[in-house]
C-alpha cells in the first residue's frame, strides 16, 4: 500500500512537471515562465485552496477539538524555528544571522506542498477535513516572529530592526500576499457555502490540476537556479539539514497528531504542514527585516532541497505516519 502510494506520487502530473522544469534549469535550457503569469498561477492555486476549505468548514461545527488543534499549530510553528536554528549551528557552523534567516523558513509552511499532500490524499481515497487549510494560514506567521527573535539575539548590537521599519515589517508578515488571498478566499468560502462554489467550479474545481501542473513546472525551474547558484554557499551540513530537518519536524507533528487524536487525514496534513519550509512569506519578510542574510543559503535550502524531497519522497512518508499512528 504505502509503496504503491509512493510510487504514484512520484511519478503523478504534478510532481513530473516539477521534474521537468528541475531538469530544465540544471541543463542550462532557455525555459522560463513569466514572472507576472506565475505570480497569477500562485493567486489562483490560493483562492482556489481558500475556496475549498472555506466550503468544507461551513459543513463542519467549530467547537474545542479545532480551537485546540489551532494552538497546537501555531506553537508548533514559532517553536521548530529555535530547533531548527540548534540544528543549523551545530551541523553546519553557520553564522547567527543566516542560520536564523534559514531556521524561520522551517517553522512556517509551503503552501503548495500542502496542496500536494491534499492531491495525494484523495489519490489514496482518505478523508481530510476543509478547516486544516486555516491551519496552513496560521502557520504563516509565528516562526517568521521566532527568525526575528533568534537573529536580534545573535547580533552583538541591538536595533537590528528600527522602529521605523517595524510598521513596514508588520505589514509585510500580516498582510503579506499569500495570506491575504488564502485568508480571504477562506472566509468567502466559508460565507458562501457550496452554493457560491456551484456558480464558480467551472474555474475554481476543473482547472485545478492544470494549473497546478504549471505552477510546478516554474517551481521546479526556480528550484534548479537556486541550486546551480547557490550551492557554493553550503557545506554538507547545510545540505543535509535540509533532508533530515523535515524528518525531525516529521516526527513530532507525528506525536502531536497521536495525542490530538487526529485522523490519517488530518494528521498527515499537520504533518506535511510542519515538514515543509517557506519560500514565498519568509522570504519576503527576511529581504525587509535581516537585509545581511543571504537568500542563496535559505531559498537555496527551502525551495531546491527541501521542497524537491517533500514534493517526491516526504508526503508518501507523512501519509505512511499517520496511517502508523491512527492504526
Amino acid at each position: 500500500m504505502s509503496l504503491d502510494l509512493a510510487l504514484s506520487t512520484i511519478l503523478s502530473p504534478i510532481v513530473l512537471f516539477f521534474v521537468l522544469g528541475l531538469g530544465a534549469a540544471l541543463l542550462r535550457t532557455q525555459m522560463t515562465v513569466p514572472e507576472a503569469f506565475a505570480k497569477g498561477l500562485a493567486i489562483y492555486l490560493m483562492m482556489a485552496i481558500g475556496l475549498k476549505g472555506g466550503v468544507e468548514m461551513s459543513k463542519t461545527a467549530l467547537g474545542p477539538e479545532i480551537a485546540v488543534l489551532a494552538i497546537s499549530a501555531i506553537i508548533l510553528s514559532f517553536g521548530l524555528p529555535f530547533l531548527a536554528y540548534m540544528a543549523l549551528r551545530f551541523t553546519s557552523k553557520m553564522d547567527r544571522i543566516n542560520a536564523a534567516a534559514t531556521a524561520g523558513h522551517y517553522g512556517s509552511i509551503s503552501i503548495v506542498t500542502f496542496v500536494a499532500a491534499t492531491q495525494a490524499l484523495q489519490l489514496a481515497g482518505i478523508v481530510s477535513s476543509g478547516y486544516m487549510v486555516a491551519m496552513a494560514a496560521l502557520m504563516e506567521v509565528p516562526a517568521i516572529v521566532s527568525a526575528l527573535l533568534l537573529a536580534r539575539r545573535g547580533m552583538k548590537k541591538t536595533g537590528a530592526v528600527a522602529g521605523s521599519e517595524k510598521g513596514e515589517l508588520f505589514r509585510e508578515v500580516m498582510l503579506n500576499a499569500s495570506v491575504v488571498v488564502l485568508v480571504g478566499s477562506l472566509l468567502i468560502g466559508w460565507a458562501t457555502g457550496e452554493t457560491g462554489m456551484e456558480k464558480i467550479s467551472p474555474f475554481f474545481v476543473t482547472p485545478f490540476q492544470g494549473v497546478l501542473c504549471l505552477f510546478l513546472l516554474d517551481m521546479g525551474l526556480s528550484a534548479g537556479r537556486g541550486l546551480r547558484q547557490g550551492w557554493k554557499d553550503l557545506n554538507f551540513g547545510a545540505l543535509s539539514f535540509g533532508i533530515y530537518m523535515p524528518l525531525i519536524s516529521a516526527l513530532i507533528a507525528t506525536a502531536v497528531s497521536s495525542l490530538l487524536g487526529l485522523n490519517v487525514g488530518n494528521a498527515a496534513l499537520l504533518i506535511t504542514l510542519c515538514a515543509s519550509a517557506s519560500y514565498i512569506a519568509v522570504p519576503a519578510a527576511m529581504r525587509l527585516a535581516l537585509p545581511q542574510a543571504k537568500p542563496s543559503i535559505y531559498l537555496t535550502l527551502s525551495l531546491g532541497v527541501t521542497f524537491p524531497f517533500n514534493l517526491t519522497l516526504g508526503i508518501p512518508l507523512y501519509i505512511l505516519l499517520a496511517q502508523m499512528i491512527a492504526a
